[in-house]
C-alpha cells in the first residue's frame, strides 16, 4: 500500500443538515476537508484519504454510499457527524453501503474556548451528541463498523485509523482474491477441508483446483538462462550451503528449485492467483517438493497453505496485506512440538519447508536435506530462526454452519540452544497467557494446527476483519 495516484482510497464524509444555514455548512465542509487532508498527509496512514462533499439529505447520503460501492479503489469510508445529522436520513444509504466504514467520534476543535463559547459555537460543534445519533442507527441496522474516539490530531487516533485502513485494504483484497489449489487436500485430514462456496459468499475470494500438470508445463517451458539468473540471485541473497554453491556437488538441485519457482510464478500469474496451496501427496512430474519457491513467494506477499489448506492460504494473504510495510513479517505456520519444562513452557512452530523468510532474525541459509515425506528428491529450503518479538497465531476454521477465527498472541523467543540437526525454518514462542491455558482454549475452540503467524497484525485488527465477514471471533489471552 502506497499513497500513489492509483492506490486504495478512503472517503471522508461529514454529516450535517440544513437547519443551521449556509454559513455553518461552509464551515463544516472546510473543517472536514482540513481533517481529511491531514489524514491524507499523515505518514502513519498508508492509503489516500479523500474528502467528499458534506451530506445533508437522505438523497446525498445514498448517492455517496452507492458511489463508494461502484468505485473499485475506494476500500471504505470514514463518517463523522460534525453537527447533528438526523439518523433516519442515513437508513437508505447505510442499508445499501457495501464497503467497510469507520465512525470517527471527534470534533474539529480540541479544546473548549472557555472565554468565547456561545450557542453558535455549540450548534456548529455538536459531534458529542450528533455521533451518538449516528451510532444508534448503525447499531439498529446491525452495521459492522469500527468506532474511534478522540481528537483527530492525536497520534493514537491516527494509529487506530491506520490499523483500520489496513483491515479495509485486506478486506478489499479478499473480494478480488483467487486461491489456486495444486492438487487436493491431504487425504483423511479434517481441518483443511471446508465449504469453498460458503467461503466465497462470506469472504469474497474464489478457490479453484488445478492439476499439477499445469505447473509442470510451465516449468518445462522455463529457459535455462532464466534458471542461471535466478540461481545467481539466490547466491547474492542467502548464505549458501557449500553443496549448493556454483562448484558444489548439489548445484543441480538448486537449478531444479529455481525451475520450480519460475514455473510457479508463471502459473500463478496466468491464473491470476495471489494465494495457493500444494500437497506432498500430489507431486507427479515434480522432482522436489516446492520449498524455496513457496518461501520466496510468501516473502513477495503471496498467501500459502500446505496440504491443500486453502483457508489458511487466504488468511495468510489477508495478513500480508494488513501488515504491508510494517517489517515484522507474516508466514504460514504450524504448531509442531512442545518444550514442557516447568515454569518455561514453549512451542516450537515450523513446517516441513514452507516458512516465510520475512520473519527471519538474520540472513537465511539455503540448504538441502533429505525429506522422506513426498517420496521425491531432496528439496532445497531456507533455514533460519524467527526473530524475537510480539506476534500472534490466527486460525480460520469451518465448523459446518459457520466460520470461526481463533487468535492467540504469543511472545517469540530465541531458541535456548542451537538446533543443528533441525533443517527447517522455525519459531519458538510462549503463548498468552500460558501454554496450558492457550492450548486448552485453542483445542476447545476447534483451532487448526495450521495458522497464519504475524508480527505485523494485532488481535484488534483481526476482530475487525471477523466483524466485516460476520464470523465468530475467539481471542485467547
Amino acid at each position: 500500500m502506497t499513497k500513489g495516484s492509483d492506490t486504495f482510497e478512503i472517503w471522508f464524509v461529514a454529516g450535517s443538515q440544513h437547519l443551521y444555514g449556509p454559513g455553518p455548512l461552509k464551515t463544516v465542509q472546510a473543517n472536514a476537508n482540513h481533517i481529511a487532508h491531514a489524514f491524507d498527509h499523515a505518514p502513519i496512514i498508508p492509503v489516500r484519504v479523500i474528502p467528499k462533499p458534506i451530506v445533508t439529505t437522505a438523497d446525498e447520503i445514498t448517492t455517496v454510499c452507492l458511489a463508494a460501492n461502484a468505485q473499485a479503489n475506494c476500500i471504505g469510508l470514514i463518517f463523522w457527524m460534525h453537527t447533528f445529522s438526523p439518523a433516519r436520513m442515513w437508513i437508505a444509504g447505510l442499508k445499501q453501503l457495501g464497503k467497510p466504514f469507520l465512525h470517527l467520534h471527534t470534533q474539529h476543535n480540541r479544546d473548549i474556548p472557555w472565554a468565547t463559547i456561545d450557542m453558535d459555537f455549540m450548534n456548529l460543534n455538536q459531534s458529542a451528541h450528533g455521533d451518538r445519533e449516528f451510532g444508534y442507527i448503525c447499531t439498529r441496522l446491525n452495521k459492522a463498523r469500527e468506532v474511534v474516539v478522540g481528537h483527530w490530531e492525536d497520534p493514537n487516533v491516527q494509529g487506530r485509523i491506520s490499523d483500520w485502513t489496513r483491515v479495509a485494504a485486506a478486506w478489499q483484497d479478499q473480494q478480488m482474491l483467487r486461491v489456486a489449489r495444486l492438487g487436493d487436500n491431504m487425504r483423511n485430514v479434517a481441518v483443511t477441508e471446508g465449504d469453498k462456496t460458503e467461503a466465497q459468499i462470506t469472504f469474497g475470494y474464489t478457490v479453484n483446483g488445478y492439476g499439477i500438470g499445469e505447473l509442470v508445463a510451465r516449468m518445462d517451458a522455463v529457459d535455462s538462462g532464466a534458471i542461471e539468473a535466478l540461481c545467481a540471485e539466490y547466491d547474492d541473497t542467502y548464505a549458501m550451503a557449500a553443496a549448493l554453491r556454483r562448484d558444489g556437488e548439489r548445484r543441480e538441485a538448486l537449478h531444479e528449485a529455481a525451475r520450480i519457482e519460475l514455473g510457479l510464478r508463471t502459473f500463478l500469474a496466468d491464473v491470476g492467483a495471489r494465494a495457493f496451496t500444494d500437497t506432498f501427496e500430489d507431486l507427479c512430474g515434480l522432482r522436489q517438493l516446492p520449498g524455496l519457491a513457496v518461501q520466496r513467494l510468501m516473502a513477495d506477499g503471496y498467501g500459502f497453505g500446505a496440504e491443500g489448506d486453502w483457508k489458511h492460504a487466504a488468511l495468510v494473504r489477508a495478513l500480508k496485506v494488513m501488515g504491508t510495510g510494517r517489517g515484522g513479517g507474516t508466514s504460514f505456520m504450524e504448531d509442531y512440538t512442545y518444550h514442557l519444562q516447568t515454569g518455561n513452557k514453549q512451542v516450537l512452530g515450523a513446517h516441513m519447508l514452507e516458512i516465510c523468510p520475512s520473519i527471519a532474525t538474520d540472513q537465511p541459509r539455503a540448504e538441502i536435506h533429505p525429506l522422506d515425506i513426498g517420496g521425491r528428491e531432496d528439496p532445497v529450503r531456507l533455514v533460519f530462526d524467527a526473530h524475537p518479538g510480539v506476534a500472534l497465531n490466527a486460525s480460520m476454521i469451518d465448523l459446518g454452519d459457520r466460520f470461526r477465527l481463533v487468535v492467540n498472541p504469543v511472545e517469540v523467543v530465541a531458541p535456548e540452544q542451537p538446533l543443528p540437526r533441525l533443517p527447517v525454518a522455525r519459531a519458538v514462542w510462549k503463548p498468552a497467557p500460558d501454554l496450558a491455558t492457550a492450548a486448552t482454549a485453542w483445542i476447545q475452540a476447534g483451532g487448526a494446527h495450521h495458522t497464519a503467524f504475524s508480527y505485523d497484525v494485532t488481535p484488534a485488527q483481526l476482530q475487525q476483519f471477523a466483524a466485516l465477514a460476520g464470523i465468530d471471533y475467539r481471542l485467547i489471552v
